[in-house]
């Protein structure tokens, strides 16, 4: 299963909160990231299918080790994005709400060029 911008958006929101709550719902989804119940349940349906998220019994969600990954790579993107646009004179809230528009259609190998230029310095 190909995973689209809000697949990857999805991931990286349940990884964060797994981070802080330690426990993740998908009503705990919904009020992070704004989302309607009926939005938040399908697009979990379709994680689970594609095999980056599981469901247990009682409602807990866990990345899978796929899930885990993209997660990883989309919160690496964004974190390095974001000090770069900082680094260039853009506002704090202007370069996170840009770098996760520019983390989901960046190339691999644009990235990892930035990363390592911006990591010699």
């Amino acid at each position: 299963m190909a995973l689209q911008e809000s697949g990857e958006m999805y991931l990286e929101s349940i990884a964060l909160l797994k981070e802080t709550k330690g426990f993740v719902r998908a009503i705990d989804v919904c009020e992070y990231m704004g989302f309607s119940k009926p939005s938040v349940s399908r697009a979990m349906g379709l994680l689970r299918d594609g095999g980056y998220i599981t469901i247990s019994r009682v409602g807990g969600i866990e990345l899978t080790e796929l899930g885990a990954e993209v997660a990883r790579k989309i919160y690496e993107r964004h974190v390095l994005l974001t000090s770069i646009l900082k680094a260039i004179g853009v506002s704090d809230t202007v370069a996170s709400e840009d770098a996760c528009k520019i983390e989901h259609v960046i190339s691999d190998e644009t990235f990892e060029k930035l990363k390592e230029y911006f990591n010699k310095k």
